[in-house]
């Protein structure tokens, strides 16, 4: 029986040792890579270890300072190493920190943390090969980008957990925490696309600039497009294919947020949305073999505002309550017919308002399945009569048109679903 006990106590600190050891090795292969780095694949892996030694001792000898203790040591040395030998390319303090980490690593290896601890060592030799790139990037973002990231980063760590999560007002429709969950989950998606075409640019393409500004503002890249065609005629089929692309990324849009929150919707939903993509990828495609080349057409610049800016948040925020309360309001008072009417007009000018409100309805056991599916429906379609108000409006006929046979696909693909979903 004891030698079982033995055996087995043997078997787990092995598995606890290899697996430092591994971790260690994964991260001073990175480093090994660095000819001025003072620690490479040996030192990484023994400071793992060392790191799972120390917790073996630590809860053995019952104190927590030979993990402090032997941390200390770790970081004294390597700061050592580098003030012996200085060099004024490497000053050495990320791979004294990315030592620390190994250390810290093994410690939690040995107190049963191995998952955390293989994520987090991989995420941290991902972090530190990715050097070149990583600087690339900062030094393509502007004070507008970084500001982007710290107002999106007020929306979801600072306002957001600090409200009520709790129903308020008629119907108990109003959630605060709800609410702006939804704010968050718009401007996160929107900011998304907003970063992606701020790094990646504009010159991968037509549909790659429809498929990213689709995710940031629809409405905005239905407007941009529209002026660049009255003023630069010839960009008349490039702005088709960015135009129509965006508008199909409504569809992928609103299909992810039923997913991602009320996922029971989302069969019923599917046919619809699917057969207006599936449509509107074939207009694309047709288009795009159309168009063919357009390398050695102008850049068009894209002016899209900031998504996570809090005065854009807060609007998102309004309107989507309000329409909220009416949804609830109308849907029991006029039945269905209120609450098609709300869509109706909600969908003139945000689709994603009245979708985010008709799945959290449906959520609450308010709304029936089949008219919370008919209303994110009725929503997308004014919503395409929107924009190609705003095609015509802007560019004229000789884009509307063409723009409007496209809508015209999506909104057949749509309907069609819809009533094969009913049959």
């Amino acid at each position: 029986m004891e030698n079982n006990f033995l055996t087995e106590t043997g078997l787990e600190f092995a598995q606890a040792f290899l697996l430092s050891l591994g971790v260690g090795l994964l991260m001073g292969l990175e480093r090994e890579r660095h000819s001025s780095s003072r620690a490479g694949l040996r030192t990484f892996a023994l400071t793992a270890l060392l790191g799972t030694i120390a917790g073996l001792l630590g809860e053995k000898s019952g104190s927590e300072w030979v993990l402090a203790a032997g941390l200390l040591m770790v970081g004294l040395m390597m700061v050592a190493a580098y003030h012996s030998r200085p060099d004024a390319q490497d000053p050495g303090t990320t791979s004294v920190v990315a030592l620390l980490l190994a250390y810290t690593f093994g410690a939690m290896i040995w107190y049963q943390e191995q998952t955390l601890a293989v994520m987090l060592a991989i995420l941290t030799t991902v972090l530190l090969y990715f050097k070149t790139e990583l600087h690339l990037l900062s030094e393509k973002l502007t004070r507008k980008d970084l500001i982007s990231m710290l107002q999106f980063g007020v929306l979801s760590l600072v306002i957001l957990p600090i409200l009520p999560d709790q129903g308020f007002g008629p119907y108990l429709a109003l959630n605060p925490y709800q609410v702006w969950w939804m704010v968050v989950l718009i401007s996160g998606m929107s900011l998304a696309g907003y970063a992606a075409l701020r790094l990646f640019g504009q010159q991968h393409g037509a549909p790659l600039i429809g498929l990213m500004g689709g995710l940031a503002s629809s409405t905005a890249i239905t407007l941009v497009y529209s002026r660049h065609v009255k003023a630069t005629p010839n960009l008349l089929r490039l702005s088709m294919v960015v135009i129509l692309t965006a508008n199909v990324v409504v569809l992928v849009r609103l299909s992810l947020l039923a997913a991602m929150l009320q996922p029971e919707l989302l069969p019923q939903l599917l046919p619809a949305l699917g057969g207006g993509l599936l449509l509107g990828l074939v207009v694309i495609g047709w288009l795009w073999r159309i168009l063919g080349d357009q390398s050695g057409q102008p850049e068009t610049p894209l002016n899209l505002h900031n998504p996570a800016e809090i005065r854009t948040a807060l609007t998102f925020g309004c309107i989507y309550a309000v329409v909220l309360l009416l949804a609830a309001w109308l849907s029991d008072v006029a039945g269905s017919e209120g609450l098609y009417a709300i869509s109706l007009i909600s969908g003139f000018t945000d689709v994603d308002a009245i979708a985010l409100s008709s799945l959290r309805l449906f959520g609450m056991g308010k709304l029936p399945m089949h008219e919370a599916v008919n209303s994110i429906v009725i929503a997308f379609l004014a919503n395409l009569v929107f924009k190609l108000g705003i095609v015509f409006s802007v560019a004229g006929p000789s884009l509307g048109r063409r723009i409007g046979l496209g809508f015209l696909a999506l909104a057949a693909g749509t309907i069609g679903g819809w009533i094969f979903m009913h049959l």
